[in-house]
């Protein structure tokens, strides 16, 4: 029994992944580090900064990792603030899941003044009932570790948790934490989903996204959506 949905922010509730694309590509600029974009987007969707930065920048203490992080996120908000709109369906799909008695939560790399300019705009607090980051000092997908701590925060096993995400290494997050999972084709294509056995639906967004479809008598291939 489905009693708890755990979002991404990025991507999955808020239509802000070409905000942080247009953020790194000119940061990269700024700096003159070269960038392969479609393999940079691939293999960093879902990480943490300082993880991504940490990576690119292995000389660096963390401090000089930190300070290039805010640099980033900064840009971000600057290129999102006019025009952050929330991912299609995501409103509706919250307030129906709280209408059923189901339990949500925000499960996010996100940075904390990021979060503040969604929630803000949107009122996203007043959904949910927590919010797990690597601000607590968890570990970044695709560890499992912001869903496990959202899920004990909630009261539920992870069995009866469903994660909602745009990237595979938050798939694979989930898969890890032993929860299933509903992919959104937001920022990666179908086929980068295709590969999870924990996947039950592949949606464009949240509007297409069934909650009856959740029902664990059903099948999960009569889950997926185009």
């Amino acid at each position: 029994m489905t009693q708890a949905l755990l979002f991404d922010l990025d991507g999955t509730l808020i239509d802000s992944m070409p905000h942080h694309h247009n953020a790194w590509i000119e940061w990269h600029r700024r700096h003159g580090h070269p960038m392969d974009e479609p393999g940079f987007f691939a293999s960093t969707a879902g990480r943490a900064n300082a993880e991504i930065l940490a990576d690119l920048l292995p000389h660096l203490d963390a401090a000089a990792i930190d300070a290039l992080a805010e640099e980033k996120e900064a840009l971000y908000r600057e290129f999102a603030r006019p025009s952050l709109q929330l991912i299609g369906g995501a409103a509706e799909l919250a307030a129906l899941a709280r209408s059923q008695g189901l339990k949500l939560a925000v499960c996010t790399a996100s940075g904390l003044l990021n979060m503040q300019l969604a929630f803000e705009r949107f009122g996203i607090g007043e959904w949910i009932d927590t919010v797990t980051s690597p601000a607590d000092g968890l570990r970044g997908k695709p560890h499992p570790d912001i869903f496990l701590e959202a899920a004990r925060r909630l009261g539920v096993a992870p069995e009866a948790c469903v994660v909602f995400e745009d990237a595979p290494l938050g798939i694979e997050a989930a898969r890890r934490a032993g929860m299933r999972a509903v992919a959104l084709t937001t920022t990666m294509p179908r086929e980068a989903f295709t590969g999870f056995d924990n996947v039950v639906a592949i949606v464009p967004d949240l509007q297409q996204f069934d909650l009856g479809a959740l029902s664990p008598s059903r099948p999960n291939g009569e889950a997926h959506h185009a």
